[in-house]
């Protein structure tokens, strides 16, 4: 088994040309036909942050959190959450949408929610660079904590790997798997610390709140742009963490290889 896992993993890295090549298109794509193409990745996100700002900050008057504006600690929260709702709901449908391939020639379909996820992280960058714009234009200070980003990235991408390899095959045998994970991405918004302070609970609270393996994505972006914490300050987050990101890995993995000989007969 370990050796069909390798096989599995090692194929998705001898198809990263191809693995880039198809993400870029799939960028492209969403914008053929635009007068503004790509320009439209920048006006979406700030878009949505200037009418939350004006909602929280301007209508309901929100107080800066420790210090920090709440458009900047807000921006921070949400940039990872969206990037990885995006990476679940989107894979939930890769395979069945890419239907044709899978069933007329040889290909490797554990590289489609991969190539989701690349695609997702064009636009996150995008999103990273509005955070830093609203940070420099606040007037908050730099740090070398910045480039602690991409440690709390690549969680982000381990974990939405593996779920969706997880969503993306079993709903070419169940169709409503793609509604479900839409579902609980919903209900995961408003119980992540996105939109409220985690401090704000009672103790016992914090405790399950923090059962959500998203809770150490999204207090890292901050902690990384904002609170400049190193990530070895939280040893219990990080071992839980990595214990349900590793395992949902392993297994989204081994679930697809179970069921991807039958994708061909299903589409």
């Amino acid at each position: 088994m370990f050796k069909r896992f390798y096989y599995f993993l090692r194929l998705i890295y001898l198809q990263r040309y191809l693995i880039g090549s198809m993400a870029r298109r799939e960028v492209v794509s969403q914008y053929v036909g635009s007068l503004l193409g790509f320009i439209w990745t920048f006006i979406n996100p700030l878009v949505l942050i200037l009418v939350l700002w004006v909602v929280f900050s301007v209508g309901f008057r929100t107080k800066p959190l420790n210090n920090v504006p709440f458009v900047v600690w807000l921006t921070a929260g949400m940039s990872p959450w969206f990037v990885f709702s995006e990476i679940v709901t989107g894979s939930a449908g890769v395979i069945v949408s890419h239907a044709h391939l899978i069933k007329k020639t040889l290909f490797y379909s554990q590289i489609l929610p991969v190539i989701k996820i690349v695609s997702c992280l064009i636009t996150h960058f995008v999103f990273q660079i509005v955070l830093l714009g609203l940070i420099i234009f606040n007037g908050l200070s730099f740090s070398f904590y910045y480039l602690q980003f991409f440690y709390y990235l690549f969680c982000l991408i381990i974990l939405g790997l593996g779920i969706a390899w997880i969503v993306s095959s079993l709903n070419v045998f169940i169709r409503d798997v793609g509604q479900i994970a839409g579902v609980i991405i919903q209900i995961g918004f408003w119980a992540t610390p996105i939109f409220w302070d985690i401090n704000i609970m009672p103790v016992k609270w914090q405790l399950v709140f923090k059962l959500n393996p998203m809770f150490y994505v999204v207090q890292g972006y901050r902690e990384s742009f904002i609170y400049f914490k190193p990530f070895w300050e939280h040893p219990y987050q990080t071992v839980y963490f990595w214990a349900v990101a590793a395992t949902l890995f392993v297994v989204g993995a081994l679930i697809f290889q179970k069921l991807k000989p039958q994708f061909a007969d299903v589409l």
